[in-house]
This record gives C-alpha cells, structure tokens and sequence, in this order.
C-alpha cells in the first residue's frame, strides 16, 4: 500500500514538474477520447437513421389501367412466397388519388385535375431485409405475368413499373462508410501524437530523477519501484484526459443533444443513457492503454533498468 502511495505522490511530481509538456499530453489524450466518444455516439445515431430508412424501403409495383382483378391477384401471390417479403397489399387508383390529396400541401393541384384520375393502381410490397430489395425487385419484374399488367407497354420495359428506395440506402451506406474511414484516420493521428507527448514527459521525467534512480540501483531497488512512478504518472495523464472528455460529452448529451433532437423530431436521435456509459467506460479504458502504453515505449528507450 505504501508503494501506491508513493507512485501517486511521485507522479503529482513529474505532473508538475513538467508543466506545459504534461498539459500538451493531456489534451492530447483528451481530444481523442473525445473524437473517439463523438464517433461512437455518431455511429450509433447514423445506425438509427440506416435502420429507420430501412425499414421505409419498400417496392411499389404499378399495374396498368386494364389489369384484371385475377392477374392481379396472382402476381400479389407470387410475391407473397418470394423469400424476404413481409407484407403485400393492393392499391387501388381511387385510393392512390386519396392518398395523394391527403399528402399534397397544394389542393389546387388536385382540383385541375377535373375528376380524372392519372394515377395508376399499384402493389405495395414491404420487406423483412431492406438489402434483398434489388433481388425481389428483379424477381418481379421477370415474372411474366406481372409483365403482362404492368403499366409498360413493353414487357420488356416492366422495370421501368418498379419503385423502391435501395438508391437512397446505397448513398447512405457510403456516406457512413466514409464518416468512419475519416474518424479512424484522424483517431489514429490523434492517438500516435498522444504516444509522443506522453513519450517526451516520460523522458523528461526520467532525465529529471537520473540521480535519484541511480540512488535507487545502487541500494538494490526493483525494476518494478523505479518504473512505478512513471506509470503511474502515464495514467494520470490518461484519466485527467478521459475525464475531459466525458464531461464534455455529457454537456453533449444533456444539452446540445436535445435541442438537435427537438429541431429534427423527424430523425431518430435519441440514445439511450446505457450506451453513453458503455462508451465512458471505453474511453476509460482507451485513456489508460494510451498512457501505459506511452510510458512503457518511453521506459523501454530511456531507462535501462
């Protein structure tokens, strides 16, 4: 225990002992726990938005002004046993006007219509996996019985009848894969800068207490109590640094958080406070490997023991 308390102690002394050497270490260390917490919680916010768009994905099949009622009910039983579709219901071209005046902000749009009705019936396909939609969609344009109703007047063409979102689902993919391979670069930067600050007030502290660790070898001191101090200083470096950075995102979480919420109550922002502490304890732990780490690459070069 008395070997605890002199690691700590001795480390409060290379912390100030090292003033702006340290201070740079520290914010170092800071600032990447910080973009690693910010893309954590940006991940997991980026995931909700995936799987909400997701699960909108959808096929929307639009069938031809002649269409029997038969054929289109064997094409909807077609498609109801094709691996992955969820849900399949029928649109009528009445229902599809409704739906369009119910949504539109411009009623004059429907009122020039005057009494025709332009819109086609369709089928509405939902998903289980917004990933097979590319699949079904192909399924059901070279199902030739759907070819026959579709509101081409190629059979050729029955693609051109199929509606659904995977393009917004691809951009979206992208983007994100993008995001992370950005954060993980400069993550990384930030952590290799982190590495050489704490390996040069490592260093400093060990040319400061040159004597002293002479001192110590010569009345047969361990490797272990003379490497000690400068741990413990490396750690010390790590948690003042991951403290910062979760209280800064806690002032994230409690304030800018949900006022983003509040201005796009349409984006599924919400997070739950289990996983902010799941990441609090991540970057406690990141910190620490930074400075352990740290202090055992600059140990290794600068003290022979």
């Amino acid at each position: 225990m008395s070997s605890i308390f002199y690691f700590f102690r001795e480390s409060l002394t290379g912390f100030t002992r090292n003033l702006s050497t340290t201070l740079g270490s520290i914010i170092t260390i800071f600032l990447s726990l910080l973009i690693i917490g910010i893309f954590c919680v940006g991940g997991a916010v980026v995931n909700n938005v995936v799987s909400s768009v997701e699960n909108q994905v959808s096929i929307t099949c639009y069938v031809a002004d002649e269409a029997e009622q038969d054929q289109i009910d064997e094409v909807m039983d077609y498609i109801r046993n094709l691996p992955d579709v969820q849900n399949v219901s029928f649109t009528t071209k009445d229902q599809a006007l409704e739906d369009f005046s119910s949504t539109t902000s411009n009623s004059n749009i429907v009122d020039q219509l005057d009494g025709q009705n332009p819109l086609p019936a369709s089928i509405e396909v939902e998903l289980q996996d917004a990933q097979q939609v590319e699949t079904i969609a192909q399924e059901i344009a070279s199902y030739a019985p759907f070819q026959e109703i579709c509101d081409e007047d190629d059979p050729a063409d029955a693609a051109n009848s199929l509606e659904y979102g995977q393009q917004t689902v691809d951009r979206l993919f992208q983007l994100t894969n993008a995001v992370r391979i950005i954060g993980i670069a400069l993550v990384a930067l930030l952590i290799f800068i982190a590495f050489i600050f704490i390996n040069n007030t490592i260093r400093l502290a060990i040319l400061a207490r040159r004597r002293e660790i002479a001192i110590m070898r010569l009345v047969g001191a361990s490797n272990g109590f003379i490497r000690g101090p400068f741990l413990a200083e490396g750690a010390l470096h790590a948690l003042i640094g991951a403290a910062l950075a979760i209280g800064i995102m806690e002032v994230l979480r409690n304030i800018v958080l949900p006022r983003i919420t509040a201005a796009l109550p349409w984006l599924p922002l919400q997070i739950d406070l289990s996983l902010f502490l799941l990441i609090y304890a991540a970057l406690v732990v990141a910190g620490l490997l930074i400075g352990l780490f740290g202090s055992l690459l600059a140990m290794r070069r600068y003290l022979k023991v």
